[in-house]
């Protein structure tokens, strides 16, 4: 781990100290008689592309902090009993870490400003030119991953103005506007303050928090930008007013003036057509992908002939929702009737296939519909509300887990209780068997399909 946080750390330090340092030094005791350094520079510039594995692995080596400094209390102890010490001048592991990236285009600068009060008729001259053009390559690795440091710092800030509840400091999160605004409410239209983070990916719509210490603002909603509308609203009484329509909530806000209200709408904008953009570049991508996969099983053949299983690493999001997968909330699974690699939410279908003597087989809903021979509308109105498993509605929920539930004089029972995101006024309660006392068999430990809760199973005699 100490290994992949600090690279090639040892190898530059080595260089410095042995070749450049000394050679510099000497060079300065020798000015009056040898008033150059290009030559030197020209001679090691080359060497300083070793920064570039150091600046290729720092988002890395960020992250590798982060989760030991989480992880591990040992860990955490160790690097802030070093960080107490003089010698780390009251910075940061990070802050130290950051100055080997920022040293080259250091380098660049100083060279530059050398360059423009050197005489162009001097002798160092074409030496000092050709090592800014070296310095320069490198330098243009390090300012990218100085652009990152400073967005992943900014987000940091973020972080701990919202007490530290909302994760989002991660590289891929950028901000792109935040600021105060008035949000009229929805009954009367009166106008209440409110504060707003815009990311690459969200909209934070938060609310200013009165305390000395601590956070300054409690997030009220998360707003996706996918499927995110923007509407320019006309109001006599509240002027510069426009409307946010997202899938999770619409807000009607109110800017400071037209102007802040032209920028707000033009960084909205402007954030759901990158949004859009990247989404679009990257679903052809895969779908492209998908399309040049050979089709080994008909229609016509569906259940009748063993599919072609599609590998698990060829894929990266569902082949029929399209929706990415990951380790915990949305997992692979194959279709056992066509061989694709879907969701749980498109493979949660069973068929009877005849390549497999008609044994019940998980099939995706395309090919259910194939084999079954009805329609998904046929297929929806058959089944009720109260058919609904409780992993689909627990995959998407706002909030699920166990509670206690008590009806007029019957005891206390235990259930399952979900409130789906689609519908914020709904709970859902499914019924949880109680405990049969000395009667149960066997003990299991497993996890709700479509989710990272652990459940335990009671398997009873006669049930």
């Amino acid at each position: 781990v100490v290994n992949k946080i600090f690279s090639n750390i040892s190898s530059i330090n080595a260089f410095h100290s042995k070749f450049l340092l000394p050679e510099l030094e000497k060079r300065m005791q020798e000015w009056t008689t040898t008033p150059r350094i290009g030559d030197i520079l020209q001679k090691l510039a080359p060497f300083l592309k070793m920064y570039g594995e150091y600046v290729k692995n720092f988002d890395n080596a960020m992250e590798l902090v982060k989760t030991w400094t989480e992880r591990s209390p040992l860990f955490k102890f160790i690097i802030q009993d070093i960080q107490k010490e003089k010698v780390c001048g009251n910075l940061t592991l990070q802050h130290h870490m950051l100055e080997p990236v920022q040293r080259i285009p250091r380098y660049e600068m100083l060279l530059k400003d050398y360059l423009r009060k050197l005489p162009q008729d001097s002798l160092d001259w074409k030496d000092a030119e050709k090592s800014l053009e070296i310095i320069s390559t490198a330098a243009s690795h390090s300012n990218s991953a100085i652009r990152k440091m400073e967005n992943l710092k900014k987000l940091l800030e973020i972080y701990e103005m919202l007490g530290e509840e909302e994760d989002i400091v991660n590289p891929s999160n950028e901000l792109i506007k935040e600021g105060q605004i008035l949000k009229l409410a929805a009954r009367n239209t009166s106008a209440q303050e409110r504060y707003l983070f815009l990311f690459n990916n969200m909209l934070l719509y938060c609310v200013p928090k009165f305390s000395l210490v601590g956070s300054k603002f409690s997030v009220r909603t998360r707003v996706g930008i996918d499927g995110m509308k923007i509407i320019e609203t006309h109001n006599e009484e509240y002027p510069h007013t426009f409307q946010v329509s997202g899938k999770e909530r619409t807000l009607e806000l109110q800017a400071s003036s037209e102007q802040d209200k032209e920028e707000w709408i033009k960084a909205l904008q402007n954030t759901i057509e990158a949004f859009q953009q990247r989404n679009e570049t990257f679903r052809n991508a895969i779908a492209k992908e998908y399309e040049d996969m050979p089709a080994e099983v008909s229609t016509a053949e569906l259940g009748k002939r063993a599919p072609r299983w599609i590998r698990d690493n060829e894929v990266t999001m569902c082949m029929k929702c399209k929706e990415p997968f990951n380790a915990l909330t949305r997992r692979r699974h194959h279709c056992r009737a066509c061989g694709h690699v879907v969701c749980w939410k498109c493979s949660d279908y069973k068929a009877h296939l005849e390549y497999d003597g008609n044994k019940l087989n998980k099939v995706c809903k395309d090919c259910y519909h194939v084999i079954i021979g009805c329609t998904d509308s046929e297929e929806k109105k058959k089944k009720g509300i109260l058919e609904i498993e409780s992993a689909e509605v627990s995959g998407n929920s706002v909030i699920c887990s166990f509670l206690q539930y008590m009806e007029k004089s019957k005891p206390w029972q235990k259930a399952w209780c979900v409130i789906p995101k689609q519908e914020a006024l709904v709970l859902y309660m499914y019924g949880a068997p109680q405990v049969c006392e000395k009667k149960y068999e066997k003990i299991l430990t497993a996890t709700l399909k479509g989710t990272s809760i652990p459940i335990r199973l009671y398997i009873c005699r006669g049930k």
